[in-house]
């Protein structure tokens, strides 16, 4: 089975964060979330994976990938995305006639995929779906599908009014009959081909859909909320782990502190991650915090937020919480008011907070 892996859109509902680079390459728990996809699909033993892109996204997806050991990697452009039906009739070459797993790469599963592709039966099923069950208004915004047995019946894109309240969570398992819907299918609204209305041909031509459930939680990371939110949960997995220096250094509950790093001075009240070659002084760092590899933290306060690699936060206080913060950012201050700063900030910036 061959997994596909879509990673060409530019997720503008993240900018400024996406100015730069995009979605997949943002570090949750200081791990890109492309490298959580994958690693659910060698999990799953998937090892042979298209990656779909795009011109303003392959050369960060192809950076963050490089050097992922035991997976064969293939590039496949769309250019512009047209949705997933189109990603996977660009994929075709690629997929030839074997079954594969679709997977987007801003979606995280608390338990992994295993148990998608394992219900897979080649031969007995055509599809599986992930579902996960929200309530009757998120339902409204998102794919819902209609369960019998052990069949889906019906999909519906953004009901107004929701026949179930089981969303499309974002992984597929197919077999090749999906090409042969996906040939001819007409655009959606915003001119894009949605793959909802390939497996809607699926369940009228009378092939089996299989529904299962999501256990867990799931993500769909598509604001700089839900970052954080995926964030704390990947952090609760956390059991310490201290690789790097400390001095002077408080450390209280799950705390992973990557080599080379030095913590000193300071209180780290964990969950928190602390990357490699980091230098965290005279500061504070709060539960639910993840800080990249290299970064500085001298003289600050925060907690619940994700900073990028090679950032520098430096004389900031009072305490910055709840901020999603890029990679290569400057941010230098005092005491200030307000009691706390709240901040989402692109790569490379440069942020100096007066009076």
């Amino acid at each position: 089975m061959k997994g596909l892996i879509l990673a060409a859109g530019l997720g503008t509902r993240l900018r400024p964060i996406t100015s730069l680079k995009p979605k997949p390459t943002i570090a949750v728990a200081n791990k890109p979330l492309i490298h959580h996809a994958v690693d659910n699909l060698v999990e799953a033993g998937v090892r042979e994976i298209g990656v779909v892109v795009s011109y303003l996204t392959l050369n960060s997806i192809k950076e963050t990938l490089e050097g992922y050991p035991g997976v064969r990697f293939e590039y496949i452009m769309q250019n512009p995305p047209q949705g997933l039906a189109h990603a996977v009739k660009v994929s075709r070459e690629f997929l030839g006639d074997e079954s594969f797993v679709m997977y987007l790469s801003d979606n995280l599963f608390e338990h992994g995929i295993t148990e998608f592709v394992n219900r897979f039966r080649p031969g007995e099923s055509n599809a599986v779906m992930a579902l996960v069950p929200v309530t009757r208004e998120a339902a409204k915004s998102l794919g819902v599908a209609v369960v019998d047995g052990e069949r889906i019946t019906k999909l519906v894109e953004k009901p107004a009014d929701p026949p179930s309240t089981l969303a499309v969570a974002g992984v597929y398992v197919f077999d090749s009959r999906i090409h042969a819907m996906i040939e001819g299918l007409a655009p959606g609204a915003k001119g894009e081909y949605q793959i909802t209305d390939a497996i809607q041909r699926l369940i009228e031509a009378g092939d089996k859909v299989v529904p299962v459930t999501v256990r867990g939680w799931w993500k769909d990371t598509g604001q700089a909320d839900d970052i954080l939110d995926a964030n704390r949960l990947l952090l609760t997995r956390l059991k310490r782990d201290v690789q790097g220096e400390t001095d002077n250094a408080t450390l209280i509950g799950e705390v992973v502190i990557g080599a080379g790093a030095l913590v000193k001075d300071t209180t780290v009240f964990g969950p928190v991650i602390i990357g490699a070659g980091a230098r965290v002084e005279r500061a504070y760092v709060g539960p639910f915090t993840a800080i990249g590899d290299g970064c500085t933290v001298r003289n600050a306060e925060l907690e619940y937020s994700v900073v990028g690699n090679r950032t520098v936060i430096d004389g900031v206080k009072p305490r910055i919480q709840a901020s999603l913060i890029g990679e290569d950012v400057t941010i230098t201050g005092h005491d200030s008011r307000p009691a706390t700063h709240r901040m989402v900030v692109g790569d490379e910036s440069r942020i100096a907070l007066h009076e």
